[in-house]
C-alpha cells in the first residue's frame, strides 16, 4: 500500500510504501493503551493529509468508534502540542465528554502535559515519523519509551530502529529525505536522540545556525531549554551583517522567558546562548498543526527589524 504525506519534514509531500500490517497490525495496541472502544468519538481538528491524523481515523473506525473534526461529544482528541495549548488556553475542553487526548506531531513539554493534566485529560503522547511509524509512547516528550516491538540502536547520536511498523520508504521519484535503511532492517530519518534501556529522549533532527564564526546544532540546545518551559523553546537564526546570523530563542509566555533565560545564564556559554528572546503565544503553523519553522523564522526576524 501506498501512504500519502503532508510533506512536512521534506518539504513537498511524498508517497511511502508500506505493508498493510505494518499499518494496520499497530490499531489494536494503540486502541488498547487508549482504551477506545466504540462508543468514543475522536475529535481530529487537523486534515488528513497529515499521516498522525490520518492513522488515528483509522485507529478509531478499528473498533468502531467514530471520529470527525469538531470537537461535539468527543471522548478524546488528537492534537498537536500546539492544538493542546491552545485549547487550554481558551478554556475548558469544548466538550464535557472529552476525557483525554493523544498529542503527536512535535514534542511535547512535561509541564504542557502536567497542565491538561490538571484540567482533567488523560494525556497520551507518542514519538514518531511517517517513515518509522510508531517509536516511542509515554505522557511527555520526558517520558517517552519504546513502544510494542520495538528495538532501537543509537549510533553516534541518531537513532536506529527496527520494528514490524516500518515502511518500506519513499516510492519511486519520492524524495527520500533523511530516511535510511541498513542490511539488518534499522532505519533512521537522523533524529538525534539518547537511549537508556526503554527510554528515548528524542533531540530532534538536526538544524544548524552559523554566529560569529560558530556553528550552533540547535536541536540539543533547544531540548535542554525546554525542559524548563511549559511550551517547547524555538531556536531560529535571526540574519545579522556582522555575524551572519544571531540564535533567537521564540518561547511561549513571559514567565517561559524568564525560566529559559535563567537557565541559559547559568548553564549555556559562547554561541550556544541565544541573544535574543521573544515571545510569540501561538507561533506559525502548518495545515498540519506543526510549527513552521521558516514562518517562525520570518517572524522572527521582523520582529528583531521592527
Amino acid at each position: 500500500m501506498a501512504v500519502r504525506t503532508s510533506g512536512t519534514s521534506a518539504g513537498r509531500p511524498r508517497t511511502l510504501v508500506r505493508t498493510t500490517a505494518s499499518w494496520v497490525d499497530s490499531f489494536a495496541p494503540v486502541a488498547g493503551r487508549l482504551g477506545l472502544g466504540s462508543t468514543d468519538r475522536l475529535w481530529i481538528p487537523g486534515p488528513l493529509d497529515a499521516t498522525m491524523n490520518l492513522f488515528a481515523a483509522c485507529v478509531a473506525r478499528s473498533v468502531g468508534a467514530s471520529w470527525g473534526s469538531d470537537a461535539a461529544g468527543a471522548t478524546w482528541a488528537q492534537l498537536t502540542p500546539t492544538g493542546l495549548a491552545t485549547l487550554l488556553d481558551d478554556g475548558p475542553p469544548p466538550a464535557a465528554s472529552l476525557r483525554g487526548v493523544l498529542v503527536a506531531g512535535d514534542g511535547l513539554g512535561h509541564r504542557l502535559s502536567a497542565r491538561a493534566g490538571a484540567a482533567g485529560l488523560e494525556v497520551h503522547h507518542y514519538y514518531g515519523a511517517a517513515e518509522l511509524s510508531l517509536v516511542a509512547w509515554g505522557t511527555s516528550a520526558a517520558d517517552l519509551h519504546l513502544f510494542d516491538q520495538v528495538e532501537a540502536q543509537v549510533r553516534n547520536g541518531v537513532l536506529w530502529v527496527r520494528s514490524p511498523w516500518l515502511s518500506d520508504g519513499p516510492a519511486p521519484g519520492s524524495p527520500a529525505g533523511a530516511w535510511q535503511r541498513d542490511a539488518d532492517g534499522f532505519a533512521t530519518v537522523d533524529d538525534h536522540t539518547t537511549l537508556a534501556g526503554t527510554h528515548v529522549r528524542v533531540l530532534g533532527r538536526p538544524g544548524w545556525v552559523t554566529t560569529g564564526g560558530s556553528t550552533v546544532a540547535l536541536a540539543p540546545v533547544a531540548a535542554a531549554l525546554s525542559a524548563h518551559t511549559t511550551a517547547p523553546v524555538r531556536l531560529v537564526g535571526v540574519p545579522h551583517a556582522a555575524l551572519g546570523h544571531v540564535l533567537t530563542a521564540v518561547v511561549a509566555t513571559s514567565d517561559d522567558l524568564a525560566a529559559a533565560r535563567r537557565w541559559a545564564r547559568a548553564h549555556l556559554a559562547g554561541a550556544e546562548r541565544p541573544r535574543r528572546w521573544l515571545v510569540h503565544p501561538r507561533p506559525p503553523t502548518t495545515p498540519a498543526g506543526k510549527v513552521d519553522p521558516v514562518a517562525l523564522a520570518h517572524w522572527a526576524a521582523a520582529e528583531v527589524a521592527r
